[in-house]
């Protein structure tokens, strides 16, 4: 997206808010049209009283001067209030936006974005792009209203020496346009850095066990040091851009003002005006100072909020997940058969699934087995419509799946792997995670007692109510799959996949998915990927694949005489 691309995006989202905002201006108007009656005040009272003598009570001055910066700020208060209302309804809506965009995008997205810089990207770019224009849109609005309601009065008292003030106009313009290329260019480079910090401090807080395994605390300093040296470079780059803005549309209006300040001066000695008409001419030519200053600096914040709104935008505008299945499947069996299927990731040298032919009945348990890059965890990606086939067929109960809505498919599985993941919440929560019904709490109890974690459950506070922590971490390993498994439990999916589910555990933990796996034959369809063999011996039919395809299928009993590939894996693991 260019910057034309993104204003007009962001024009999109601050339509809807039109009459909050336009509240905004109008109060700012008001408020603006206060100045110059400051000035013409000052006018009135100083020719009345050295002229005519007081011709009003001494007292009325403080309270009228009080009074007019009292009116002043409450529109002020006004203004302000209605733009951050409007501002962050747009920050409600955009993150809303992101949220589902990030839900909803392709899986390509997950492997050029890291967490951290999707959780800047929704939650802090929003509020940082939005705060910067809203605040640059008060001080537009307010110091533009206020610049133009004093010019026009200093028109009113003296067009002449006023129309001076606009010789260095076209000067100015040129140099703030040429100084907003270059701030854009900065700002860029700097925002792009700030996301490598982001990344940067993502990785060492997930990784915090490894960086230490390794010994790498030091070399991960470095690498911070070098990736946040850069973003300051970057930044003293913006800032330094920024810097040159202020003094340099101050020295050009200054220009202006000291001409129309000396002619002034020089007619005031002349006795072309009154010392009222001085003073107020004086006054409110001083007084545009301050609002040409405020517009001057918001050029930074302008700037830097488009980048990072831009940067927004495109995660919005990240291609979502195709969907373009139109059927439904209300009731599945779990009969799974894959039809000479063929996928190639993109800029993979070799496919990872060629011509793959698998027929799984319903209620039956297989196992897939292979060496890594075999294409095990590929079946299961393209079951789940994560990869698409370049060609042949996949179907579940005689449906073609690319014919289903994703919805339809993927609420007939359920996935218990080696990575858990596990949601900030209680057990309860987690286990009747994203349920349509809701949390039945007998439910839960009976998931539990089959995944062999409710004893332990009811000693915890709380029961199943209890906090888990950030992914689970109040739980040891072995619970923590369990958990996973009750999950899967509650979803009553008809086909489960096992991947390499018991690859981390105990041998007690391995014991209790062992247990779980015997009590699901017969009654779902059981898809098993691991390398520990001895986890699988009792399913009803081993795939070993190997390049992509099946290259032996049978039981444990039938492999091992046939002395083949998998009868090579079983001694190898138990010469171990």
């Amino acid at each position: 997206m260019d910057f034309a691309d993104t204003k007009a995006r962001l024009i999109q989202y601050v339509r809807p808010h039109w009459r909050m905002l336009a509240a905004a201006v109008a109060f700012f108007l008001l408020s603006s049209a206060v100045e110059p009656v400051v000035p013409a005040l000052f006018k009135k009272l100083i020719d009345s009283g050295f002229k005519e003598g007081l011709k009003y009570p001494l007292w009325v001055v403080p309270i009228v001067v009080i009074g007019l910066f009292i009116i002043r700020g409450t529109f002020n208060f006004a203004g302000t209030y209605a733009m951050s209302s409007a501002t962050s309804q747009i920050v409600l809506n955009l993150r809303r936006d992101l949220m589902r965009a990030l839900l909803r995008a392709d899986s390509k997205l997950f492997t050029t974005i890291s967490p951290g810089l999707a959780v800047s990207k929704v939650i802090n770019d929003p509020q940082a792009a939005s705060g910067a224009l809203g605040s640059s849109l008060i001080s537009i609005i307010r110091d533009a209203s206020t610049l133009l309601f004093l010019v026009g009065y200093l028109l009113y008292l003296n067009p002449q020496l006023t129309m001076l003030a606009f010789v260095s106009m076209p000067l100015l313009g040129m140099s703030v346009k040429l100084i907003r290329k270059r701030l854009n260019k900065v700002g860029e480079a700097s925002y792009l850095a700030q996301q490598k910090l982001v990344t940067s401090v993502d990785d060492n807080a997930r990784a915090w066990r490894v960086v230490r395994t390794f010994d790498a605390v030091d070399f991960e300093l470095h690498r911070f040091e070098e990736a946040a040296i850069h973003h300051r470079r970057m930044s003293m780059k913006q800032i330094a851009t920024s810097a040159l803005v202020t003094p340099i549309t101050q020295v050009l209006a200054a220009v202006g003002v000291s001409i129309i300040l000396t002619l002034a001066i020089w007619q005031a000695s002349q006795g072309s005006s009154t010392i009222g008409e001085f003073v107020s001419f004086i006054t409110a030519l001083l007084m545009t100072i301050s609002p040409m200053r405020h517009l001057t600096d918001v050029f930074t914040p302008i700037s830097g909020a488009l980048i990072t709104i831009k940067g927004a935008f495109e995660l919005i505008n990240a291609p979502p997940e195709p969907d373009n299945g139109t059927a439904t499947l209300p009731t599945c069996k779990g009969h799974i058969a894959f039809h000479n299927v063929h996928l190639q990731y993109e800029g993979a040298n070799h496919p990872a699934l060629d011509g793959l032919n698998l027929d799984i009945q319903a209620g039956q348990t297989i196992a897939l087995v292979g060496s890594s890059g075999a294409g095990k965890s590929t079946v299961v990606s393209t079951l789940l419509r994560f990869a698409y086939p370049n060609s042949g067929n996949i179907t579940l109960d005689g449906t073609p799946i690319d014919t289903l809505k994703l919805a339809s498919l993927r609420r007939h599985f359920a996935v218990v792997s080696q990575d858990i993941v596990l949601f900030e919440g209680s057990i309860a929560q987690n286990i009747a995670y994203a349920s349509p019904n809701g949390l039945d709490r007998d439910q839960v109890e009976r998931c539990l007692r089959a995944a062999n974690l409710w004893t332990h459950v009811q000693t915890m506070p709380g029961g199943m109510d209890a906090d888990i922590g950030t992914n689970g971490s109040k739980l040891s390993g072995g619970q923590r799959q369990r958990l996973a498994i009750a999950r899967a439990l509650y979803r009553d999916a008809a086909v489960w996949i096992f991947d390499e589910a018991t690859s981390a555990l105990d041998s007690e933990s391995e014991a209790v998915v062992q247990r779980s796996i015997e009590d699901l034959r017969g009654s779902k369809t059981l898809i098993l990927i691991a390398h520990r063999l001895s986890t699988i011996r009792n399913a009803d039919c081993i795939y070993v694949m190997a390049e992509g395809k099946v290259a032996e299928q049978g039981t444990h009993a039938e492999l091992m005489a046939q002395g083949g590939l998998y009868a090579g894996m079983v001694k190898i693991q138990s010469a171990h």
